[in-house]
C-alpha cells in the first residue's frame, strides 16, 4: 500500500479552541487511547492565525495565534504522526493588517496604495461618479455580479489628507467612530474647554450618525470638528485584494512558505474565487481569471511541497466540480451531506448512488464531509436533486431547529443550513452511526467536524450570545476536558472512533482500492477491494441500521 494517505487519510477538522481551550488541549484529546490511529491529518481553522474576525478567516498576518498555540504543540502533533491542513484566504485581508493600516497612515504615500482594490480605479470609465465620491457602475457591467451584501462592495476610506477613497470590501465591515473628550478637543482643535464639554458630551450620546449629529450652540464648530470625528474613525473588515499587484504576488509566496514551515501538507484555499476581478467580467468564478489564479498559486504551492484543496461552493449543475477535477485537483464533496440527508427522508439511496458513480467513473479525488464549520450546503445539490426534494432537506432539517440565513432579504439564495449534522438527523444515534459509515466507505478523504464525533446537538445559547449574524455558532461548541471526557463514554461516540480506526489504518482503503456501489432502492451496498483484502458496508434506508465486513486475508 502506498505510504502517502493525502488522498485517503482521515481528516479532523476543528478551531484550535474547540476541544480543551487551545491547541495543546486537543493534543492531550488526541493522545488519548481512544484517538490512537483514529485520524491521518488535521484540518485546523485559521483562528490559529493571527486574526480578528469571522472566526479566524479575516487574517491579520499567519503568525500563530499566541492566545491558542506555539511551535510546540504543532511539533507535538507531528509526533503523533498527525499532518496539517491549514487555510490560505486568497481573496482578502483584515484592515488591521500592517499593509491596509500603512494606507490609513500615508495614504497615497503607501507602498501599499495598490495592493488592494481602489474601486475608482478598478471602475473608472464604467460609469458614473456619485455625490458619495463613488462610481456606480452602469449595469451592464452588474448585471452578472454577486455580492454577499446589499448595495456595492465598498469601504470609504479616509485618507490622511481628508479624501474619502472608496476599496473593494466584498465582505464584512463595520465603521466605528471613538468617544470624544474634551480634553482632546481642547488639545487637537483648540476649543474652549466648556464648548469642548458640551461638543463630547452631544456627540458620544448620539447614534454617532455624522449628517444627523446636532452640536447645538456650538454648531459654528461643524466643519472642524466633524472633519476630526472622521479622522479618527476605525475600521473592522476584510480588504480586497488586488492581484495584479506585485505587492501581492510577493505576499502570497511569503504565506505559502509559512505555512509549509509549520509542516502543512494541504492548503484549503478560501474564498480564491471572488479574487479574479475584470470590468465586464462575473466577480466570483470568472473564466478564464479563477482559472488562471489557482494555476499559479497551486505552482508555488507545489514548490513549497504543498498540495492545494480550493473551495467553491457552486450548483451541481454548474459542474465547476467536474471543472477542478479534470485540472488535477481535490474536490470538495460538498454534494454527500444534503444526500445523505435525502437518503434518509425518502428511504432510498439511488440519489447517492448516483453520485458514488461520477465519482468513480470520472476519478474525482474527493474531501468529504457531513458537518463543518459553515454549516450544511443543501442549495449545491441543485441539478442533482429537483428543486422539490431539495426543499424537502432544508425542512426537515430546519424542523430540527437548524438556521437558514437568507442573503440580504433573498429567500433561499444562502447556500447553507446551519446545524449540528446530529441534529439534522433528528439527534438519532442509529442514523448518526450510518451517516458516519456511508461517509467512510465513500470514495475520497474523509474531513471529520469534531462536534459531529461527539454527538453535539445545536447550541441556541451560543448562537444567542453572538448576536445578529451570529448563526454559525449553532454548530461550533467549544467543548471543555470534562465535556469531552463524558461524551467518550457514549455508544454513538465510541463506534464512531472504532469506525475511524478502522477507515485509517485498514491497508484497505488506499487509493489504489477498486470502490464498487449497489442498491435497490432502499438497501445499498459498498465495496472496497485491494489486494489487501475487502472492506463492505451494507445499510437498509428503510430500517436505518448498517452492517460492516472487514476481510484482510490477502495480507
Amino acid at each position: 500500500m502506498s505510504s502517502d494517505r493525502t488522498k485517503t487519510g482521515t481528516l479532523l477538522n476543528a478551531y484550535c479552541d474547540s476541544m480543551d481551550r487551545n491547541l495543546a488541549g486537543i493534543v492531550r484529546v488526541l493522545k488519548k487511547k481512544e484517538f490512537e490511529d483514529a485520524f491521518e491529518s488535521f484540518y485546523i481553522l485559521p483562528s490559529i492565525f493571527n486574526s480578528d474576525l469571522d472566526r479566524g478567516f479575516s487574517l491579520i498576518n499567519y503568525d500563530l495565534n499566541e492566545a491558542y498555540a506555539d511551535q510546540e504543540d504543532i511539533e507535538e502533533l507531528k509526533k503523533l504522526n498527525i499532518r496539517l491542513m491549514m487555510d490560505f484566504v486568497l481573496n482578502h485581508i483584515s484592515v488591521l493588517s500592517p499593509q491596509f493600516q500603512d494606507i490609513l497612515k500615508k495614504g497615497d504615500a503607501s507602498e501599499y496604495r495598490d495592493f488592494f482594490i481602489d474601486w475608482n480605479k478598478f471602475w473608472d470609465g464604467c460609469g458614473t461618479m456619485t455625490e458619495e465620491g463613488y462610481i456606480q457602475p452602469d449595469e451592464k457591467y452588474l448585471k452578472d455580479m454577486f455580492f454577499r451584501k446589499a448595495g456595492l462592495p465598498i469601504l470609504m476610506v479616509r485618507f490622511p489628507d481628508g479624501r474619502d477613497v472608496p476599496y473593494w470590501n466584498t465582505f464584512y465591515q463595520e465603521v466605528n467612530y471613538p468617544d470624544l473628550s474634551a480634553y482632546e478637543l481642547v488639545r487637537d482643535l483648540g476649543l474652549q474647554y466648556s464648548a469642548a464639554c458640551e461638543i463630547a458630551s452631544a456627540f458620544n450620546s448620539s447614534d454617532k450618525k455624522i449628517g444627523t449629529l446636532d452640536l447645538g450652540r456650538w454648531e459654528k464648530y461643524r466643519d472642524q470638528v466633524i472633519a476630526y470625528i472622521q479622522s479618527r474613525r476605525t475600521y473592522l473588515g476584510q480588504m480586497d485584494l488586488n492581484i495584479k499587484s506585485d505587492l501581492v504576488w510577493d505576499y502570497y509566496r511569503e504565506t505559502l512558505a509559512k505555512l509549509a514551515s509549520y509542516g502543512t501538507s494541504i492548503v484549503r484555499l478560501d474564498a480564491f474565487a471572488y479574487a479574479p476581478k475584470e470590468p465586464g467580467e462575473r466577480n466570483f468564478l470568472n473564466d478564464p481569471g479563477t482559472w488562471d489564479l489557482l494555476e499559479k498559486v497551486a505552482s508555488i504551492a507545489r514548490e513549497n511541497g504543498l498540495t492545494v484543496l480550493p473551495e467553491i461552493h457552486a450548483s451541481y449543475e454548474e459542474k465547476i466540480y467536474e471543472k477542478l477535477a479534470q485540472k488535477g485537483y481535490m474536490v470538495y464533496d460538498f454534494f454527500l451531506p444534503g444526500l445523505v440527508i435525502d437518503a434518509f427522508e425518502r428511504k432510498n439511496g439511488t440519489y447517492l448512488k448516483k453520485w458514488i458513480d461520477e465519482i468513480l467513473a470520472k476519478n474525482i479525488h474527493t474531501v468529504n464531509m457531513l458537518g463543518c464549520h459553515d454549516g450544511i450546503p443543501l442549495l449545491d445539490l441543485k441539478g442533482l436533486l429537483d428543486e422539490e426534494s431539495i426543499q424537502n432537506v432544508i425542512k426537515a432539517t430546519v424542523d430540527r431547529g437548524g438556521y437558514v440565513k437568507d442573503l440580504h432579504g433573498a429567500k433561499n439564495v444562502y447556500y447553507q443550513v446551519n446545524a449540528t449534522y446530529y441534529s439534522a438527523l433528528g439527534e438519532s444515534d442509529a442514523r448518526m452511526l450510518m451517516a458516519r459509515a456511508l461517509q467512510l466507505f465513500m470514495p475520497g478523504k474523509p474531513q471529520i467536524w469534531y462536534l459531529d464525533l461527539f454527538a453535539g446537538k445545536n447550541d441556541y445559547e451560543a448562537m444567542r450570545r453572538a448576536g445578529e449574524g451570529g448563526h454559525k455558532e449553532i454548530n461550533r461548541t467549544n467543548l471543555t476536558a470534562e465535556q469531552i471526557e463524558e461524551a467518550l463514554g457514549k455508544e454513538v461516540v465510541q463506534k464512531q472512533l472504532e469506525m475511524l480506526r478502522m477507515r485509517n489504518s485498514s491497508p484497505v482503503f488506499s487509493e489504489d482500492a477498486e470502490i464498487s456501489c449497489e442498491t435497490d432502492g432502499s438497501r445499498m451496498c459498498i465495496v472496497w477491494k485491494n489486494t489487501y483484502g475487502k472492506a463492505q458496508l451494507q445499510v437498509d434506508f428503510a430500517e436505518e441500521t448498517y452492517s460492516i465486513q472487514i476481510d484482510e486475508t490477502g495480507k
